[in-house]
């Protein structure tokens, strides 16, 4: 019996350890969370940049912290087989910062704004697989077809814009992170593969119109 262990999910596997790991310690030590969590205020105010980065390895919960790592697992592999180590670690926490950033933008105003987790990492990495592979199958709870990737990813973002533009549907959920990830995801694919992700820009495009939508909004709310 084979029992080797893929090398493409070792860089995977090391996320997910370091994750659980510092998610453990913000368990037992809730004044870590409450140093290293997102928090607007303590950014902008105190400025303690650390939060961008250390509040992606944190997790409010068990639910919380499987729904990401599994995602993880599932679309880690693929992404170190096409980037490589190094441009999975660039594409991880280039989407980690970035989805933070933008949250800190959107939410600049609402310093008690506060948040945690690793799923604008977790939807950058989602992201970028979808937007070379956009016709890969993804299940999604109790329907027990796939759907092809890129219809997920449309459904997906135009939740998402929703939820930032109407936030009492939102529920208690990072949607900007997602975002952030999600465009920081699509963008590094087409930087790093650009021929297959250019085979794919209707696709691409077709997941970006929901961003547009915000856009326009958002400009006409200034």
């Amino acid at each position: 019996m084979n029992t080797s262990i893929d090398p493409n999910l070792l860089p995977v596997y090391v996320v997910i350890a370091v994750t659980v790991l510092i998610t453990w310690w913000g368990w037992r030590d809730r004044d870590f969370i409450n140093r290293y969590c997102f928090h607007v205020g303590a950014i902008r105010h105190g400025g303690q940049w650390a939060r961008l980065l250390v509040s992606g390895f944190l997790h409010a919960d068990l639910a919380h912290l499987l729904f990401n790592m599994i995602t993880l697992y599932f679309f880690g592999g693929l992404t170190v087989k096409v980037f490589g180590v190094q441009g999975f670690a660039a594409m991880y926490l280039g989407s980690l910062l970035l989805a933070n950033v933008l949250t800190l933008a959107l939410y600049w105003k609402r310093t008690s704004y506060a948040a945690l987790g690793a799923s604008g990492a977790v939807s950058g990495v989602l992201f970028a697989t979808l937007a070379l592979f956009p016709h890969i199958g993804i299940y999604l709870f109790f329907v027990p077809i796939p759907v092809a990737g890129w219809v997920f990813a449309v459904l997906y973002m135009a939740y998402t814009i929703f939820a930032i533009l109407r936030p009492e549907y939102g529920g208690n959920i990072g949607h900007a992170a997602h975002l952030g990830g999600a465009l920081t995801g699509v963008a590094m694919a087409a930087a790093l593969q650009p021929q297959q992700a250019g085979e794919n820009l209707p696709y691409i495009g077709l997941m970006l119109v929901p961003v547009a939508v915000l856009a326009v909004v958002l400009w006409r709310r200034r």
